[in-house]
């Protein structure tokens, strides 16, 4: 799938700098972002979501533990 990307000047340096440092097209650098970025996004909400389930089934005993 095709998709087009307005950039400006700041992003082209950027880019141009990764790609050069990098050894990777600017196709793939930007491709990488978006997928760390997923990524990274991704597991904040498992976190958030792991420690809600947490707090749940402690509850009881952090309140006492709170209390004391």
């Amino acid at each position: 799938m095709a998709m087009t990307l307005r950039t400006d000047s700041v992003l082209e340096d950027a880019l141009e700098l990764l790609a050069r440092e990098e050894g990777l097209s600017r196709q793939e650098i930007v491709r990488r972002a978006v997928l760390e970025r997923a990524e990274k996004l991704s597991r904040s909400k498992r976190l958030a979501s792991l420690t809600d389930e947490a707090l749940q089934e402690w509850s009881e005993t952090l309140a006492r533990l709170g209390s004391e």
